[in-house]
């Protein structure tokens, strides 16, 4: 089953009086379980296609279709609510609330998606004991190691169930050893049926993917299996 696909998608920035082509004619599929590793250089149109992937913007022509939905036809606040039920997104820099416990960290989307306050923080400690928190609920952020840290972001991502996980450079900020136990996780979220697109630079994190989508100048220079 293919869970989101481009169809010739265009996506183009006016900067001044010069049009700028991030993405030119984009097709690819992507499938229900897929891990899928997108790479490219600084300005080959990683984070636009991570941003169009994202509901985040809109292409400038061709379709996305994320499900049966043609995303590029929504409006800004059907956009927020296919974020909000459809995709979980992982950060490099975590993007956690300082003021919040690890639980409350995990319970934000849930908030958004009208969840009662039960339900939610089950779900929440749910999720936590999943990643390996059992024993930092309470902590909050600056309490954590950056590990601890992207293992929240990573179950508050999960929290909606997502269609697809969505993990922009997820080890750009972490030493190796503690990379490689993150990179395990996904690795174990994917055995369990979770279809992820990572975006990296780094060709040993994007081995552990299905498959790999090189970029360069906003096209798709290369397509490659992954190491599994």
């Amino acid at each position: 089953m293919i869970v989101a696909s481009f169809q010739e998608v265009w996506k183009t920035y006016r900067m001044g009086d010069t049009e700028v082509h991030a993405l030119q004619g984009i097709d690819l599929e992507i499938r229900q379980g897929e891990y899928l590793a997108i790479m490219g250089a600084s300005g080959s149109g990683k984070s636009t296609m991570l941003n169009l992937l994202g509901c985040l913007d809109r292409p400038s022509t061709g379709r996305y279709l994320l499900g049966e939905r043609n995303v590029s036809e929504l409006n800004d606040d059907e956009l927020s609510t296919i974020r909000g039920k459809e995709i979980g997104f992982v950060f490099q820099s975590y993007n956690l609330i300082a003021q919040l416990t690890v639980v409350e960290n995990i319970e934000v989307p849930l908030y958004y998606q009208g969840w009662n306050e039960r339900e939610s923080y089950v779900r929440a400690v749910e999720l936590a004991k999943l990643l390996g928190l059992s024993n930092r609920l309470e902590h909050r952020p600056p309490q954590l190691s950056g590990g601890q840290q992207q293992r929240v972001a990573i179950a508050r991502a999960l929290a909606n169930d997502p269609l697809i996980l969505l993990a922009d450079e997820p080890t750009g900020n972490l030493d190796s050893a503690t990379g490689k136990e993150i990179l395990q996780l996904l690795d174990d979220l994917h055995a369990r049926g979770r279809t992820i697109i990572m975006v990296t630079h780094d060709e040993n994190v994007a081995r552990h993917s299905d498959r790999i989508v090189v970029l360069a100048d906003g096209r798709v220079a290369a397509e490659k299996r992954g190491g599994k």
